[in-house]
């Protein structure tokens, strides 16, 4: 298992993940409302990207849920995209779940490191 996430394929595929995460989080500044003082025009915080990351696959989810709605009611959807918005939203999902593992299991070794 530990090959496998030590393979090269599996670093790069890691590593280009992180770089779209870093493009994302580099746009948030962006969305920050310019009616606030100055004093709250700080950096989103480790929770609020967090939230806002966990923000967009639940929109992608209810996305996809609606299209698939419409699909079945027989509105003039085609079948591809129901299921490009119903894959969309599988792999935000699952990358999320693999980055909630990577900071679980990055915690529990900072609390089994020796001090």
């Amino acid at each position: 298992m530990i090959e496998r996430a030590l393979s090269p394929a599996s670093i790069q595929s890691m590593l280009q993940t992180l770089r779209t995460h870093e493009a994302q989080a580099s746009q948030l500044p962006a969305l920050i409302d310019p009616n606030k003082s100055v004093h709250e025009n700080k950096p989103a915080g480790f929770s609020e990207l967090v939230a806002n990351a966990v923000g967009q696959v639940n929109q992608l989810q209810v996305n996809a849920r609606d299209l698939q709605d419409a699909y079945d009611r027989g509105e003039n959807i085609a079948l591809t995209d129901v299921v490009l918005g119903m894959q969309k939203s599988s792999l935000a999902f699952e990358a999320t779940m693999q980055m909630r593992n990577k900071v679980l299991k990055a915690y529990e070794e900072i609390l089994n490191m020796p001090v």
